[in-house]
């Protein structure tokens, strides 16, 4: 790996460049990849474990994304991004956790959007429901609200542009579709994503026991199946 400083300066380790900046006086933004994929997927999840098991002295919390993690650090700490960019080198070349058994998760496909899913790519109605039973999906993360998962890979067929204008309500369990991902409501909110079908799982429960609050987490297996 190579650790990569915002002045350019080099430390060759083996054989992935990982890239950092300040951001702001308590934080470092830290680059582990340049492309979504599984290979990023997997050098985040083994990052995100590394953090788990040995956060470095004064963290306060720290967020993943698709191709970098945001570590934040307590007020007093001032972070030095080349030695924790240092300290989780290391951590990309273990494995990351394995996943749980796919989650099957009932659907009906009635959404208000479905129709122009179909258009869109050609497909009838049933051919658009049974390409996006197909693939056995991955939590790449969790986001924009409480337990809504980003799933992929979404097969590029399906792969319709978000709405220009957001509805102001979308129900709690809505399946959707939006650009390359597929995801679950977890709460009613306002969103852009196409609708094409509801599902009674609750991904979101915060009166649950701690370990049953998010049905899922980043990582685990999703396959979709039609009522």
């Amino acid at each position: 790996m190579r650790l990569k400083s915002p002045r350019g300066g080099r430390r060759l380790v083996p054989s992935w460049e990982v890239r950092w900046i300040p951001y702001g006086p308590q934080a470092v933004l830290l680059y582990f990849a340049d492309e979504v994929g599984e290979e990023a997927f997997c050098r985040g999840r083994a990052i995100s474990a590394a953090l788990d098991r040995r956060p470095p002295t004064g963290l306060r919390e720290y967020v993943t994304s698709f191709t970098s993690v945001l570590l934040e650090f307590e007020p007093g700490h001032e972070p030095d991004g080349e030695a924790v960019a240092q300290e989780l080198a290391a951590a990309l070349g273990s494995a990351a956790p394995p996943p749980r058994p796919p989650l099957r998760i009932a659907v009906t496909y009635d959404g208000p959007d479905l129709g122009r899913v179909a258009e869109h790519a050609g497909l009838s109605e049933r051919e658009v429901i049974e390409v996006h039973c197909q693939p056995v999906y991955r939590v790449y993360s969790l986001g924009f609200a409480p337990g809504f998962p980003y799933l992929g890979d979404l097969d590029p067929r399906l792969r319709v542009p978000r709405l220009a204008t957001p509805r102001v309500r979308v129900p709690v369990g809505a399946v959707a579709i939006g650009g390359e991902h597929t995801g679950i409501y977890p709460v009613a909110s306002p969103g852009g994503w196409n609708l094409i079908g509801q599902t009674e799982a609750r991904l979101f429960q915060p009166t649950a026991a701690h370990e049953q609050v998010f049905l899922l987490r980043a990582g685990d297996l999703v396959r979709f199946e039609p009522v």
